[in-house]
């Protein structure tokens, strides 16, 4: 039960390192959009220095790449010029839509610089948690014998990762099916070390008999709701 328990959290923990990449690149996509008011400027920049370096160039070949380079930057200029057309009305609302661009940029990258940060801090507290529940696994399996252990991890494998399920109002919290009165019986008078499984899913059976689950429940205080009679 004790391992079971560790597996359930440290499963959790996996699921959760698994999501971080893709709110790492959902981060990342924010900028990019936020990028593409400036394409028009940044293209226009690459034009002017793949020319510049095209006086420079001692080779054909050298010379072709540039002027392929070129090309691509002037297609991508040609794209982004269409994208805004129909708000550039005059050069001032050019110029205005460039500066209020750069201010949003900024603004974006200010707010991804925040998640960036809060994201690497729940993925190192995650870390530490996966580190903590793996180190209190290995002693809880190093205390049980290894052909019960190699029995649990292939329930486990079969059945998504859940082997130990309790039996509640006499059924298998697993699957759903009602365990056999005489299993029952077994199980009430069983030794802690007996291992018993449902008949249908094959799960290892926790059973708490009634009078403990009671003797729990009425050890948790309760607030009375006598104080609030006339």
């Amino acid at each position: 039960m004790e391992l079971q328990s560790v597996d359930t959290r440290l499963n959790a923990v996996r699921a959760r390192l698994a999501e971080f990449p893709k709110k790492s690149a959902e981060i990342e996509a924010r900028v990019t959009g936020s990028k593409a008011e400036l394409d028009v400027e940044q293209h226009k920049d690459r034009v002017k220095k793949y020319r510049d370096q095209t006086s420079q160039v001692k080779t054909n070949e050298a010379y072709k790449a540039l002027q392929h380079e070129v090309e691509m930057a002037e297609t991508e200029i040609a794209k982004a010029e269409d994208r805004l057309l129909e708000q550039m009305m005059n050069g001032e609302e050019y110029d205005r839509r460039i500066k209020a661009s750069d201010k949003l940029l900024k603004e974006v990258e200010d707010v991804a610089r925040g998640l960036r940060e809060k994201l690497a801090a729940e993925k190192a507290e995650a870390e530490k948690e996966l580190a903590q529940l793996t180190e209190e696994r290995t002693r809880i399996a190093a205390e049980i014998d290894e052909n019960t252990l190699d029995h649990y991890e292939r329930i486990m494998h079969k059945h998504n990762n859940v082997a130990v399920v309790e039996v509640r109002d006499e059924n298998c919290s697993g699957c759903g099916v009602r365990i056999r009165p005489h299993v029952i019986q077994e199980m009430r008078r069983g030794a802690a070390k007996d291992l018993f499984h449902c008949e249908t899913c094959t799960r290892i059976l926790h059973y708490t008999p009634p009078n403990a689950a009671d003797s729990i429940a009425a050890a948790t205080p309760r607030t009375s709701a006598a104080g609030h009679d006339s």
